[in-house]
């Protein structure tokens, strides 16, 4: 299956070059050129599988022509070794629990797949690769972590950049206790600047004759791939005729594309609802039909303080614009039954308290903004369809926003234990080019 580039139809690539470059060459991000249509009766057989095995055979409908069916086989199966829960808190809401792998968080489904295919495709280069990765919380940990080489000359390198004093210590101590082949740059500046930052490098036609530079972040489309994969298996879980909404805390755009994905090809949501924080530059396209950028806001969910969310040019190209230019009429994706909502701090620790105080349940910030949404949601419309929270971390990753929200602190996984336990190495970096290309 061919991609093209979101600016460009006639620029297409193999996924080896989609993966391997991250972006374009004409700095547009890759998209499938057509998506494959899973038939009611292939949904059917595909219910009784494991998500490890409905995720090799949607992989194989997207990489069949460039990948191996033992060779896929194998990536997928050591991919996801942990749990995906459908946790159900009452009759119509459920709880789509993500946050169950080495980082808990939902960025573990595409980097850990990410990471493989890198490996794979990159083979016995002895050139060195180095990875780019801005990131505004937890994508950094879970690329590290699936990157993760104490091999004495490994030949993937990974540097991440993350802004200061703008994530948790649990998930800076992620991205800085690591040490080897992972550089952990505290970039003076927001998620957006250092987003801008890997851009640019990635297009720095002078930079790329001397260095094998690629990108982790959500911009590659091997990241975003299996995104789509647990929408599938989620709505799978339901009726074919009372397919779910979905609750998607949103940022970067990333984890909604992942689930219109899956609705285009055959695995049907009644809604797909885009929960924003105050960062509300999706939320406003969809409520006024323009699409501007803004600096982004810092909020107490800070894995989505994205103001320029990037995939929102998938989400149009999916949808048959043919370059970034033609932005589609929100009306198109109302029809699709896309909605957004964007929700204040204060909203978001009142969904945190009433969650907690009508379930018992304890949701992180992020997946709270998820909560408040569908609570907004569901005063102007009749939700009868079940009702998919999507969790996206573990509440344990800010535990100081839950205390102070909640009264307690919410006892860490093995895995988060471990982290705080170790010395840290931090780079610091200013918010500068010229800067990040001599430390790279």
């Amino acid at each position: 299956m061919q991609l093209h580039s979101t600016r460009n139809k006639d620029h297409t690539s193999t996924w080896r070059d989609a993966v391997l470059t991250g972006l374009a060459p004409d700095g547009g991000l890759y998209v499938p050129s057509t998506l494959p249509i899973v038939s009611s009766s292939e949904r059917t057989q595909l219910a009784t599988k494991t998500f490890p095995q409905l995720a090799e055979y949607l992989a194989a409908l997207f990489m069949q022509d460039e990948i191996g069916a033992d060779t896929l086989h194998s990536l997928c199966a050591g991919t996801w070794d942990f749990p995906l829960p459908l946790t159900q808190l009452d009759d119509n809401t459920f709880v789509l629990e993500l946050f169950h792998g080495p980082t808990c968080a939902f960025k573990d489904f595409g980097a850990r797949f990410m990471a493989r295919l890198f490996r794979h495709f990159w083979g016995d280069n002895h050139t060195a690769l180095t990875v780019l990765v801005a990131t505004s919380g937890d994508t950094g940990s879970a690329v590290a972590n699936a990157f993760f080489d104490t091999s004495p000359n490994p030949r993937i390198r990974v540097a991440i950049l993350y802004p200061r004093d703008k994530v948790s210590e649990v998930q800076r101590r992620q991205m800085t206790t690591l040490g080897h082949n992972v550089t952990a740059y505290e970039v003076a500046g927001s998620f957006d600047d250092c987003q801008a930052l890997v851009k640019r490098a990635l297009q720095d036609k002078q930079l790329l004759a001397t260095r094998s530079l690629t990108s982790a972040n959500s911009i590659n489309i091997a990241r975003l791939l299996p995104q789509m994969f647990y929408y599938a298996f989620a709505s799978l879980q339901f009726p074919a005729s009372t397919p779910p909404v979905f609750i998607v805390p949103s940022g970067n755009l990333g984890n909604l594309t992942g689930a219109l994905m899956a609705h285009l090809c055959g695995f049907s949501a009644t809604q797909l609802i885009a929960a924003c924080n105050a960062n509300s530059t999706f939320p406003d396209y969809l409520r006024t039909g323009t699409f501007s950028p803004l600096p982004s806001k810092e909020t107490i969910s800070n894995a989505m303080d994205v103001g320029a969310p990037s995939n929102f040019y998938r989400i149009n190209a999916l949808l048959g614009a043919s370059d970034e230019s033609q932005i589609l009429s929100a009306a198109s994706l109302a029809t699709l039954g896309i909605a957004g909502y964007s929700i204040s701090d204060g909203e978001t620790r009142r969904a945190m308290r009433d969650y907690h105080k009508l379930y018992g349940y304890c949701l992180d910030p992020h997946t709270a903004v998820g909560a408040a949404a569908l609570q907004q949601h569901s005063v102007s419309h009749k939700v009868t369809a079940p009702r998919v929270l999507v969790a996206t971390a573990h509440p344990a990753k800010f535990s100081a926003t839950v205390e102070d929200t909640l009264g307690y602190r919410p006892t860490p996984p093995p895995q988060l234990a471990a982290v705080l336990a170790k010395p840290e190495q931090i780079t610091p970096l200013a918010n500068n080019y010229d800067d990040f290309v001599r430390v790279i």
